[in-house]
């Protein structure tokens, strides 16, 4: 009897010793959050979800033209350019930010189309108005709207208009027509840049630009932060 009693546990022993070795420690095993993807239409890849660029949404306070891009021709005409970075806009707040993720949503469809039709791996977009301040009709050229970075001059590849009569280029006083301007990807940013319209260059000082969209960056972490934080 002892001698059986024995060969049972030795049994019981050797199984355990096996599923030891197949089977993966529960308490080692953490969930692998999934990076967010960009938007369709946005420039970038998976890697670019990884950089410390990226930060929750909803914990911003920026206003759109705490990051616009704006050139003032001597025709009375007003441009004002916005990068609909993902990385960017999440620093807006919450109504501005939802806004202008709507905007570029409901354009999925035509950005997808215009990727394919340029064959460009990444591209940037920019939310552009054109307002008139002059009295009569005052004419413009999207395709005259140059922005400078890295050494390069980029022109829209493409556009998408957002108000009706876009296409006629032209305004009455106090009009504003809008649209999406798509250009080249490696457009960055992160780098100073600037716009030239009608020879006229930009008013925006976009290192300030810089420095602003960093000092949100971070406190949005610390907000984030702060709201993840369990209650004392």
């Amino acid at each position: 009897m002892v001698a059986a009693k024995y060969a049972v546990l030795a049994v019981v022993a050797s199984v355990l010793c096996a599923c030891a070795a197949t089977s993966p420690i529960v308490a080692q095993v953490r969930p692998v959050m999934p990076p967010v993807m960009p938007p369709a239409g946005q420039a970038g890849t998976l890697g670019d979800t990884l950089d410390p660029n990226w930060i929750p949404a909803g914990f911003g306070t920026l206003r759109q033209d705490d990051i616009a891009l704006k050139v003032s021709p001597a025709n009375g005409l007003q441009v004002r350019a916005i990068p609909l970075d993902e990385r960017i806009i999440r620093l807006m707040s919450p109504d501005s930010y939802r806004s202008l993720r709507e905007l570029v949503t409901s354009k999925d469809r035509e950005l997808l189309a215009v990727k394919e039709r340029n064959r460009l791996p990444s591209y940037s977009i920019w939310y552009v108005s054109f307002f008139a301040q002059e009295q009569g009709e005052t004419r413009f050229s999207p395709q005259e709207f140059i922005i400078n970075n890295t050494g390069r001059d980029f022109r829209p590849l493409d556009m998408l208009p957002i108000t009706p009569g876009f296409g006629e280029y032209r305004l009455k006083q106090r009009e504003v027509q809008s649209a999406l301007l798509i250009f080249d990807g490696q457009i960055d940013v992160n780098q100073p840049l600037s716009a030239l319209m009608e020879s006229t260059p930009s008013v925006t000082d976009w290192n300030r630009v810089i420095q602003r969209i960093e000092r949100e960056r971070s406190l949005v972490r610390s907000r984030a932060a702060a709201a993840q934080k369990p209650p004392a």
